[in-house]
């Protein structure tokens, strides 16, 4: 082969035919579209979907990825495209690597993002390390996120759309991840071009809805999976003010989150009082005005940082920081205390940071991804 072959869409000085890429198939139309599309262009292709929990359970919910339907689309997509498909059973991994800390996560009164933990600890290590063993030359997702070559190496960036835009959930990509994936999706300006591109196909799935619940938590239902996972998880206790003072009784922790207001049961006051702690040792929910949910100061742990230089090396950094995945990124300080954990001040304060959630970072300007890392307590 010559070593002057120009480069193909993928980044690799060969042709097509002679690029082996394994794509991820959750049987969506984003992951499809992809495989389509990189199939099309003559690409060797190697679909694999991973069988995350329970086939029996999956084959009876609808509309959450990597369930029974999903293969079974997947699987189409791949017959009709014409490349080959490969269902994984990765139903240990996931369960060790990320439902048992969920469940461990909201029985100690935090609020988990399991989505992170999947793309972490499952999809972009084990997945990622079989498509190596496949002797593929990358790695493909439906993603919406670019990745961009820098000039000390790729850069994660944030999808052209920026209201389909993924990378809350991809903060945690290292760069010795990101140098082998591609998100092809990441550069469309729609959820519309997507659809378009599948219809081109004449994929089944051009027309299928996207998945709105965590896979494994059928209809939102986050304490009845917990009750499932943890017997005696939803055990009583007290609702107090910030002072202490007994105001009623709730249900189990697990069934409250940071910030909420409603269902509470103790109506009748004159102002109306939000979830500001949840403490799980003592079983206790502690609720005050929306004025004390207000926070400034974010403790952060097991940062990721995809800076150009090394996140200790400065005493302060100037960034832009998203706090929950459907909150806008606020101008904010990084300040690093080791090369894993740091401290954020919000310069104007968010409502209801939640411990278990993640902080992400993002350039002053642009639409590059510097990291992020988890909120806890700071103690």
């Amino acid at each position: 082969m010559s070593l002057d072959h120009p480069m193909n869409s993928l980044g690799f000085a060969k042709p097509p035919s002679e690029t082996r890429v394994v794509v991820a198939m959750s049987g969506g139309v984003d992951s499809s579209a992809v495989a389509a599309q990189l199939a099309s262009e003559g690409y060797d292709v190697v679909g694999v979907t991973l069988q995350l929990y329970d086939h029996g359970a999956a084959l009876a919910k609808k509309g959450a990825c990597c369930a029974g339907r999903d293969i079974h689309d997947a699987r189409r997509v791949a017959e009709t495209m014409g490349f080959p498909h490969y269902v994984l059973d990765y139903e240990n991994t996931f369960r060790e690597a990320v439902i048992d800390e969920f469940a461990d996560a909201y029985l100690a009164g935090a609020t988990p993002v399991p989505c992170i933990r999947c793309n972490e600890r499952v999809k972009f290590k084990d997945l990622l390390n079989t498509a190596r063993d496949l002797d593929a030359d990358c790695m493909a997702t439906g993603h919406y996120i670019q990745r961009k070559d820098g000039a000390l190496g790729p850069e994660l960036h944030m999808a052209a759309d920026h209201a389909r835009d993924q990378s809350y959930f991809l903060f945690s990509t290292t760069a010795e991840q990101l140098a082998y994936l591609r998100f092809p999706l990441g550069h469309l300006q729609s959820k519309s071009e997507t659809r378009a591109l599948a219809g081109k196909f004449g994929l089944t799935v051009a027309d299928k809805p996207d998945s709105q619940d965590i896979c494994f938590v059928p209809n939102g239902n986050y304490a009845a999976v917990i009750e499932k996972l943890r017997p005696g998880a939803a055990d009583p206790g007290d609702i107090v003010d910030m002072d202490g003072n007994i105001l009623g009784t709730h249900r189990g922790v697990i069934h409250y989150t940071i910030g909420q207001r409603r269902g509470l049961g103790i109506g009748g006051l004159e102002d109306p009082l939000y979830v500001v702690k949840l403490d799980a040792d003592s079983k206790r929910i502690v609720v005050g005005p929306k004025e004390a949910l207000s926070t400034r100061i974010v403790p952060l742990r097991e940062i990721n940082w995809l800076g150009d230089a090394p996140l200790d090396s400065r005493k302060e950094w100037p960034i832009m920081a998203k706090v929950r995945s459907t909150r806008p990124p606020r101008e904010a300080i990084l300040r690093p205390i080791s090369a894993t954990e740091a401290e954020v001040e919000l310069l104007s304060p968010e409502e209801g940071v939640s411990p278990g959630q993640a902080c992400v970072f993002y350039a002053p300007e642009g639409s590059r991804v510097l990291g992020g890392g988890w909120i806890w307590r700071g103690y």
